[in-house]
């Protein structure tokens, strides 16, 4: 049983002891988990196919799907507990191509979504250094969430605003580069008054 199913038996397990459903379903390789608490819930998707169509980002010509397990490279995680809600969909790929030709292909896409801008660590590169929403590129304030598996990258190109987020992480790798794309929802609340 690999590592993943092991941690979602395990917290299925002590949830249903508290009062709690979990439903798994598995169909094509894809794992879905539903978990329904008396205070909220929480699904997980790994849909290739549908993270990718609802992050809201094209794909990279000719890049391809790094998995994390034999089936899966995305995953849409949804959390909701009363007023918290958290969404966080994330995809990672492969190419050949440099990262300059990357980051030129989701400069354009993320232009859809407003402002982009170009941040190596926590601060910018060129300008604008911040979006008309207010999204900066200090990762260490709260208006920032790292997934894990995603690449943290070289480079991040970000659009949105503090609550309502695109992401794309891009790494030189040897041989071409790895990027990520990422759609965030966060919580409302204190992001919104920073």
């Amino acid at each position: 049983m690999p590592g993943k199913m092991i941690a979602i038996f395990l917290l299925a397990s002590a949830l249903v002891a508290a009062g709690c459903s979990v439903q798994q379903k598995t169909a094509n390789g894809n794992d879905d988990v539903k978990i329904e608490t008396p205070l909220g819930g929480m699904k997980i998707k790994t849909n290739d196919a549908v993270v990718v169509t609802d992050i809201g980002l094209s794909v990279y010509p000719g890049a391809t799907v790094v998995k994390k397990d034999k089936d899966n490279g995305a995953a849409d995680i949804d959390m909701s507990f009363g007023d918290f809600h958290l969404r966080v969909k994330a995809v990672s790929y492969r190419t050949p191509d440099s990262p300059d030709k990357v980051k030129a292909f989701y400069r354009k896409e993320l232009a859809h979504f407003g402002d982009v801008i170009e941040c190596k660590g926590n601060r910018p590169v060129g300008n604008p250094s911040k979006t008309s929403e207010g999204l900066t590129c200090d990762n260490d304030k709260d208006n920032h969430v790292t997934v894990s598996d995603v690449p943290h990258g070289d480079t991040e190109l970000k659009a949105g605003g503090k609550i309502h987020q695109h992401i794309v992480a891009v790494e030189k790798e040897s041989e071409g580069t790895k990027f990520g794309l990422v759609a965030l929802d966060l919580p409302k609340g204190k992001r919104e008054s920073n």
